[in-house]
């Protein structure tokens, strides 16, 4: 299990998770008032220009203030502003911000900034590790579940429509601002899509996290500054000690992938959009948890009581009637599957995951009980 980091005095101030990955390493910034401080951008890589990657949602909202706090630091800060929604994180979307890299004359110095959520975080990552073969990018996560997961890690990627995320690279930003402020203008299914990340961590590395989120959510659901802090800070350190440890995905940070296979599955099997990331993975940790019961490694007490907590988050945990061949032929394509097989992180015990492999019988089961 991550260590425990010391809690500030003050629960909404500056806190800094490093990322320890040697001449990658970085650091996530957590705390409020983030976005309008010029100190929160001190130390990042000169250069001429900057480009603003956000979207339509979050563009009149955030891209003004962002744009007068970079200023200073840069001669020229150029936005695009990106159509919102998983349905288009896709190549056509991708090239837009190459489009505006090359007509605005961006060089290999320029510094990309991802203002949004996980979408517009994996979108302007994958861009930056591919335009001139790799420029600088800082993730400004907008939402719940791009703070406590996808803007952390280096993971960037698109959609192709056999399978989530499946055209990327492994690239990492030059730092991570989390605003908690921002959150006050997410939608509350957004926030509750987040919370599923957030729980997420308990399960798999965390017992005692996960006691705190029982006692809390209904703060986190009120969006309470301490417990937002809290929850975004101990999710960063559990991700930034497994990312430390398996940059790459080799092994153990698969375990992250936690509800995803069953999760990647409800989103690629309903289009793209149709269900929210976090949603989807809400309901595939559910199956997860059946199956890891199923399997023998943890008792229908502890499947009810994480169940319950999701639910309590507002987040489904019946899922799709997309039948069972759909499921497991769309399973098949996830990044962990070998030879074929499919791969699934199961709670080996609580506050512990592996990663292994099931009988189609008993993951049709698994579906039988969970699907609509």
């Amino acid at each position: 299990m991550p260590p425990l980091s010391d809690s500030p005095s003050n629960p909404v101030a500056l806190q800094r998770v490093p990322i320890d990955l040697g001449e990658r390493s970085y650091a996530i910034d957590i705390g409020a008032g983030l976005l309008d401080d010029p100190r929160s951008w001190d130390g990042l890589p000169a250069a001429a220009a900057a480009l603003i990657v956000t979207n339509t949602v979050v563009a009149p909202l955030y891209e003004a203030r962002l744009r007068a706090a970079l200023a200073n630091r840069y001669k020229t800060v150029h936005t695009v502003t990106l159509p919102d929604g998983e349905d288009r994180k896709d190549w056509s979307t991708l090239n837009l911000i190459f489009d505006a890299l090359l007509a605005n004359g961006c060089d290999r110095k320029t510094v990309l900034f991802a203002l949004g959520g996980g979408v517009v975080g994996d979108m302007a990552g994958f861009a930056a590790a591919c335009y001139m073969r790799g420029v600088p990018f800082v993730q400004v996560p907008t939402t719940l579940l791009a703070q406590v997961d996808s803007s952390v890690g280096g993971k960037t990627a698109i959609n192709h429509p056999l399978g989530k995320n499946m055209v990327g690279a492994f690239y990492q930003p030059q730092r991570v601002v989390c605003d908690l402020d921002v959150l006050n203008t997410l939608p509350l299914r957004e926030l509750s899509a987040g919370l599923a990340e957030v729980i997420k961590y308990g399960p798999i590395a965390d017992a005692a996290f996960l006691d705190w989120i029982e006692t809390n959510i209904d703060a986190l659901l009120a969006r309470d500054p301490a417990a937002l802090a809290h929850a975004v800070r101990r999710s960063c350190e559990i991700k930034a000690w497994v990312v430390g440890q398996d940059e790459r995905e080799g092994g153990l940070r698969a375990i992250l992938n936690f509800g995803h296979t069953f999760g990647h599955a409800i989103e690629a099997g309903m289009g793209y959009g149709q269900w929210l990331h976090g949603e989807a993975v809400g309901c595939g940790m559910v199956m997860a948890l059946q199956l890891s019961q199923r399997l023998g490694l943890v008792d229908a007490a502890y499947v009810r009581r994480v169940t319950t907590l999701i639910e309590r988050a507002g987040l489904p945990v019946t899922g799709p009637a997309l039948g069972a061949d759909r499921y497991l032929e769309l399973m098949r394509v996830d990044k962990k599957a070998e030879g074929g097989e499919i791969r699934f992180v199961v709670i080996a015990r609580p506050g512990e995951a592996a990663v292994r492999g099931a009988p189609d019988a008993l993951v049709r089961d698994v579906l039988a009980a969970c699907c609509r």
